[in-house]
C-alpha cells in the first residue's frame, strides 16, 4: 500500500486556456525550431521514428503524431517503491511527496558549524537522518562523495543510501556503463531483476537537456541507457529566465514544456513503455548581476505553475521546491522554502526534491529536521477541509446548544489526531517555559534534534546475505 497522500490542485497559477496555449506553443517549437542532437544514437532515434533532420546542424524537428505517440506510451502513474512498502510512493493524478535533493559539494558540519567538504559518510548519515523524519518521502543523494574517485562513486552513492534508508533512493549517474550495476545491485536488494522491476527501489535523474534546446550528449547517453533498463527516470531540465530562456514566465515554460516533451518522445521512442518523470524545474536569473537566484519568489511560481503542464499531457512530474539563497538555516530559509513549499504542493507537483536540506553553497543537517516540519505542514495544507456529515457536527451542536464546552466529547476524541499538525521543532510553550529550557532558538533546537537522530535511528538493515553478495561483485567502500 502506497504511502498517504493527499491530492493538490488547489492553486492554479494558469487558466485551462493558458495550459493549452503553452502546450501549442511547444509543440510548435518542436516542430518548427526544433533541437540541437549533438549524440548520434539519439539523432538516430529520432530520425528513424520519422523525425525532420539536418544532419550538418544536428538539428531535428518532430511533427506532432510524434509527440501524440509518446504521451499515449507514457506511464501515466509510476510506482517508486521502498524497501518498506509503507514507504512506497505512487505518482498519479496531482499526488503530492517531497524529499531531498541536489549534488552539493559542502555541508554545514554538525558539530563546528563550519562548511565543510561532503563525504560518503555524510551520503550516509543523511540518509539515516532523513529515514526518521517522517514527512520526507524519498532520498535523492544530495551531496557528493568527494574522497571517493569517481569510477566508484556511482555503486557506493547509491549503496551507501540504500543501506540507510527503507525510503525511496534516487540519484544520478556520470557514466553509461555504470547504469547496469546501479540496476544489478539493486536488483541484489528487491530480491531478484522482476521483483525491482515490479518494484523499483532505485531510480535515476538525468540533466540531459542544455538549455535552450540543445541535448547534452553524454547524459542523453545514460538517459538511453536507463530507458533500455526500463527504470524510472526523472528528466531534468533548467530553463534559466533572461539567459536560457525568454525573460518572461509564459515563454520560459513554453520553452521549458517543448525540453520536456522532446525528452518524453526520446525514451519512449528507445523503449516504449519507459516510465518517464516530467522534470521541468525552471530557473531565475537576477537582472542586476546574472546570478541564479534560486530562492526567488518567481521560481517558486514557476515551479507551481509547470506542475500543470506535467497534469495536462498525464504525466507524473518532478520539480524543486524548499530552494533558497541563505547561507544558513536562518528565517530567510525559512520564509524562502515555505513559500516555495507551499505553491508546489497546492499546485499538486508529484515529486517535490529539494524540499529539505539545502541551503546556499551546500546543505545543513538540522536544515532537513526544520524542513521535515515545513513538509508536514505544506501537506497539512494540500489535506484542506474535509467537509461531510461527522466533521460538520450539526447535530452535535445543536444538541449541545450554547456555552458547551466539547474537549471531552466523542467527537473530539476522535477527530482532533487527524485535524491538527504536531510540530517536532516549532516552540509552543509559554515564555517562561522557553526561557527555563535555554532559550534555545529553532535551529540549536533542530541541531539537537538531528544529533538524538544520529545517535539512536536504527533503519532497516540490508540482509546481510545481499550485503555480502553485493560486496563480492562490486568494490563497496562504504561500511557502517
Amino acid at each position: 500500500m502506497p504511502k498517504l497522500s493527499f491530492s493538490g490542485g488547489q492553486l492554479r497559477f494558469l487558466s485551462e486556456a493558458d495550459v493549452v496555449k503553452i502546450h501549442e506553443g511547444a509543440l510548435r517549437i518542436l516542430a518548427e525550431a526544433g533541437l540541437k542532437v549533438p549524440n548520434a544514437r539519439a539523432f538516430n532515434i529520432y530520425k528513424r521514428a520519422g523525425a525532420q533532420v539536418h544532419s550538418e546542424t544536428q538539428t531535428i524537428r518532430l511533427p506532432l503524431s510524434m509527440v501524440e505517440r509518446a504521451l499515449a506510451d507514457a506511464p501515466s502513474q509510476i510506482l517508486l517503491a521502498g524497501r518498506e512498502e509503507s514507504n512506497d510512493l505512487l505518482l498519479v493524478d496531482r499526488a503530492v511527496y517531497a524529499g531531498t535533493g541536489g549534488a552539493e559539494l559542502h555541508v554545514i558540519d554538525l558539530e563546528t558549524g563550519k562548511l565543510r567538504d561532503s563525504t560518503l559518510k555524510d551520503v550516509a548519515d543523511i540518509a539515516r537522518l532523513v529515514d526518521a523524519l517522517e514527512h520526507i518521502d524519498f532520498y535523492i543523494r544530495p551531496v557528493v562523495a568527494q574522497e571517493i574517485p569517481q569510477t566508484l562513486l556511482d555503486v557506493n552513492k547509491y549503496y551507501a543510501s540504500l543501506a540507510n534508508t527503507s525510503k525511496h533512493v534516487m540519484g544520478n549517474v556520470y557514466f553509461p556503463e555504470k547504469v547496469p550495476e546501479i540496476v544489478e545491485m539493486a536488483a541484489i536488494v528487491a530480491g531478484g531483476k522482476r521483483e525491482l522491476k515490479e518494484r523499483p527501489i532505485v531510480s535515476f535523474i538525468t540533466s540531459w537537456m542544455l538549455s535552450p534546446l540543445t541535448l547534452n550528449a553524454e547524459v542523453t547517453e545514460i538517459v538511453i541507457e536507463v530507458a533500455k533498463h526500463e527504470m524510472p527516470l526523472a528528466l531534468s531540465s533548467v530553463a534559466i529566465m533572461g539567459l536560457t530562456s525568454p525573460v518572461t514566465m509564459a515563454a520560459n515554460l513554453a520553452l521549458t514544456h517543448a525540453e520536456q516533451l522532446a525528452g518524453i518522445v526520446l525514451c519512449q521512442l528507445t523503449n516504449p513503455g519507459t516510465p518517464v518523470i516530467y522534470g521541468g524545474c525552471p530557473g531565475v536569473a537576477d537582472m542586476k548581476d546574472m546570478s541564479f537566484i534560486p530562492g526567488s519568489i518567481e521560481r517558486q511560481i514557476l515551479n507551481a505553475a509547470i506542475s500543470q503542464l506535467a497534469q495536462h499531457i498525464n504525466v507524473p512530474n518532478y520539480n524543486l521546491a524548499g530552494v533558497t539563497d541563505a547561507k544558513i538555516p536562518d528565517a530567510q530559509a525559512g520564509y524562502e522554502k515555505a513559500f516555495g513549499l507551499a505553491l508546489t504542493a497546492l499546485a499538486g507537483s508529484n515529486y517535490i526534491h529539494h524540499a529539505a536540506g539545502r541551503i546556499k553553497d551546500g546543505v545543513a543537517y538540522e536544515q532537513y529536521v526544520i524542513d521535515n516540519e515545513i513538509i508536514g505542514m505544506a501537506k497539512r495544507a494540500v489535506k484542506g477541509i474535509i467537509v461531510n456529515d461527522e466533521t460538520l457536527a450539526i447535530d452535535q451542536i445543536i444538541d449541545e446548544g450554547s456555552g458547551a464546552n466539547y474537549l471531552a466529547s466523542e467527537h473530539t476524541m476522535k477527530f482532533f489526531r487527524d485535524e491538527f499538525f504536531n510540530p517536532r521543532i516549532s516552540d509552543r510553550k509559554p515564555r517562561e517555559a522557553w526561557e527555563d529550557s535555554g532559550c534555545l532558538d529553532t535551529r540549536e533546537r533542530a541541531r539537537l534534534e538531528a544529533k538524538q537522530i544520529l545517535k539512536n535511528h536504527r533503519p532497516q538493515d540490508i540482509p546481510k546475505s545481499c550485503d555480502a553478495q553485493i560486496r563480492k561483485k562490486f568494490e563497496i567502500v562504504y561500511s557502517r
